[in-house]
């Protein structure tokens, strides 16, 4: 069957439409997304501004027209840490139900955390043993690990990179002393649940999914995104290290000419790469496998298994 899959991101909106059946991989067949910066229209109570309800319902209307002309069976919407966590949620929702026709499930960071994890397992396959997966958004960052494809603990921290972006910089280029205390921070939040994923042991397998983790590995020397999904690429911690301090060195316009970056996330870069350097350090991974399938495919696979236990063949 095709399916839409319409992902709210703190970042960026994204209709992914598939060609999906029990037992294959989804095979991508249109996308559709548009930069809509929910984390970046918060106001100072932490509600969604009226613009990003704009363009957020608007970008649901034409997600809409898109998945009926592309001929999907079904389209599931979702959104995430924006949404979740703004002090509106539920006026932004019955906005984009009422004007654009969509209506919106708002997933915890846990499922969150858990659909990624599902998505990692079934691209490095039972194979990867004990797995361990690390997801920095827009908004949060989900931690999950275990050795079948529900993992043994997942949990999310608001340590997306375009929050920690405005919270912390404000937009400005970052300053020494503003960047060792952020530092400091992230490491103390991530530690402080460290517990959960340490104490079975050391995972077998390290992965990264998405935006964030893809760019830093391409800054950091991994193959461009135009030589396939099956190319391996890694994000090694000490490469990443010897990074850090020239990003932060760098201006705007600079790191947006830096392989792998979009112009409209350069000041994510630094964040992001301190969420990224933290997670291996505290769980003492020298590397982290880039996986090219993160929480959209997580829904898609979940849905194919719900759709497979009720018309079983």
């Amino acid at each position: 069957m095709r399916l839409g899959v319409l992902d709210i991101g703190s970042n960026t909106g994204h209709l992914l439409v598939v060609d999906a059946h029990g037992g294959a991989a989804p095979l991508p067949a249109f996308s559709h997304k548009e930069p809509l910066r929910l984390a970046e229209h918060l106001d100072e109570r932490g509600a969604v501004t009226q613009q990003g309800i704009d363009a957020l319902t608007d970008f649901c209307a034409s997600a809409v027209r898109v998945a009926e002309d592309k001929g999907c069976a079904d389209m599931l919407g979702f959104a995430t840490s924006a949404v979740r966590d703004s002090v509106n949620a539920d006026d932004v929702l019955e906005h984009v139900r009422r004007v654009a026709g969509v209506d919106l499930a708002v997933l915890s960071g846990e499922d969150e955390a858990r659909l990624t994890f599902l998505a990692v397992r079934r691209w490095f396959g039972w194979s990867a043993g004990r797995l361990a997966v690390f997801d920095i958004g827009g908004g949060s960052l989900e931690i999950a690990g275990g050795s079948d494809e529900a993992p043994d603990v997942a949990w999310s921290l608001p340590l997306g990179a375009a929050r920690l972006a405005r919270t912390w910089f404000g937009g400005d280029r970052p300053d020494e002393e503003a960047v060792r205390r952020l530092r400091r921070q992230i490491r103390a939040d991530i530690a402080d649940n460290a517990g959960h994923l340490l104490r079975p042991g050391t995972p077998d397998r390290a992965a990264a999914t998405s935006k964030t983790f893809r760019s830093l590995a391409r800054i950091c020397g991994a193959a461009p995104s135009g030589e396939g999904a099956l190319v391996p690429r890694v994000l090694e911690r000490a490469t990443l290290a010897e990074w850090i301090p020239k990003l932060i060195a760098l201006t705007g316009d600079e790191l947006a000419h830096l392989p792998g970056v979009s112009p409209s996330r350069t000041h994510q870069i630094v964040p992001g790469a301190l969420v990224a350097e933290a997670c291996m350090d505290i769980f003492d991974l020298p590397a982290l496998e880039i996986c090219p399938w993160a929480l959209r495919e997580g829904v898609i696979l979940e849905r194919i298994d719900q759709i497979s236990v009720l018309s079983p063949t």
